[in-house]
């Protein structure tokens, strides 16, 4: 099957669309059947696991499972408990696995978490954005300030204790103080992971159709360096451009992605990628849901050219604090180091990478689009 796999889960029903959001997403009905969707959800399974990854390599990994699973979305929380925990059951897992659900903190969104953790969900993955109400009513989020706090002592009392929050930031108007005062909050509620992202505008979004009013390049890198800091200095390590983790608790689903691994998906509108003798191929499934469920076993395939590889593996791999051994660029994409050797010895003269290792230094994190240039074909 695949070496260290990973399975994403993709539900695709949320409240409401956000206005910044280019995810799969669809307005939740009260026709939606989630049994019905639980149904395809297998059945994709069966088709993958028969056929798309029947001649993947190392096959023997099947016997060890998944070691990593990721319900998103959407909004994974409405899916009921007992149904997540039927597929969980349907499924090759590891011992250890690391399973991950998202979460909105709408109080109308999620039912006990007591349920969740009985039904195998051990990390939750809690969709904050912002800790000022004027700014999630921009955002056009469905919950407020108080809900996010409440769902997190919520989420501690049923048991979990691997917790991220998801914050955004770079937000319409927002200044220095706004952003620190989001992160303040965040780790205040002690929280095992926060991922700290910057809002960008994306194409066929409401925000691109109307675009707000956005802070300057100036007060973006302000917010940037003083939040860096502070996270730090509470104890966060930053492993990923916008990932953060205290006492080493890293979303190991996440660091498989960025290290270009293998993962099945299953879902409306869910990728794969899966080695095998052919090469790397990207797998897609119908992004309507009613589609999707008319024809769960259809899966389209992609393979990745030569020309394609080198960038997409950069792309992820140097995301990466410490980016990966060289090594492991050869094992991911089966080219020769000695192809890049050029582009990477031009790039280390400039000062953004380092010579013996696949990894960005401080300057090449800050212009890494000027680094992924470089492997443009």
């Amino acid at each position: 099957m695949l070496n260290n796999p990973g399975l994403y889960v993709h539900f695709p029903w949320c409240i409401k669309k956000c206005p910044y959001c280019d995810f799969n997403s669809h307005p939740l009905k009260d026709d939606v059947d989630q049994q019905r969707y639980l149904n395809s959800l297998l059945e994709d399974w069966q088709e993958q696991i028969t056929s798309t990854f029947a001649d993947a390599k190392d096959t023997q990994s099947l016997d060890i499972g998944f070691k990593t699973v990721f319900f998103g979305g959407g909004t994974p929380s409405l899916f009921k408990p007992h149904l997540m925990a039927i597929l969980l059951n349907e499924l090759p897992l590891a011992p250890d696995a690391e399973i991950t659900m998202e979460a909105n903190p709408g109080t109308q969104e999620y039912t006990d978490f007591e349920e969740y953790l009985s039904a195998g969900i051990n990390r939750l993955s809690i969709g904050a954005q912002s800790f000022q109400n004027s700014q999630l009513e921009k955002l056009g989020r469905v919950h407020n300030r108080d809900e996010t706090i409440a769902a997190v002592a919520k989420a501690k009392s049923a048991g979990f204790t691997n917790i991220n929050i998801d914050l955004m930031w770079g937000l319409p108007g927002q200044s220095l103080e706004d952003a620190l005062f989001d992160l303040e909050s965040a780790i205040s509620l002690s929280p095992q992971h926060i991922s700290w992202y910057q809002l960008t505008i994306e194409a066929k979004t409401e925000f691109a159709k109307r675009p707000p009013l956005l802070p300057i390049d100036g007060i973006l890198a302000e917010i940037e360096n003083a939040g860096n800091v502070l996270l730090a200095s509470r104890g966060y390590h930053r492993y990923e451009i916008s990932a953060y983790a205290k006492d080493g608790a890293y979303c190991h689903h996440n660091i498989n992605y960025w290290s270009f691994g293998d993962y099945v998906g299953l879902g409306a509108g869910a990728h794969g990628k899966v080695s095998n003798a052919r090469g790397v191929l990207r797998t897609q499934k119908a992004s309507q849901p009613r589609l999707y469920q008319n024809e769960p076993r259809k899966t389209s395939y992609q393979t990745v050219t030569k020309s394609q590889l080198t960038l997409e593996f950069m792309m992820n791999a140097l995301r990466l604090i410490d980016g990966t051994d060289i090594q492991t660029f050869t094992e991911k994409t089966g080219l020769q180091w000695q192809s890049i050797q050029p582009q990477w010895e031009a790039l280390a003269q400039q000062g953004l990478v380092q010579t013996n290792r696949c990894s960005t230094t401080e300057l090449g994190l800050r212009y890494l689009d000027t680094v992924l240039e470089k492997f443009v074909s």
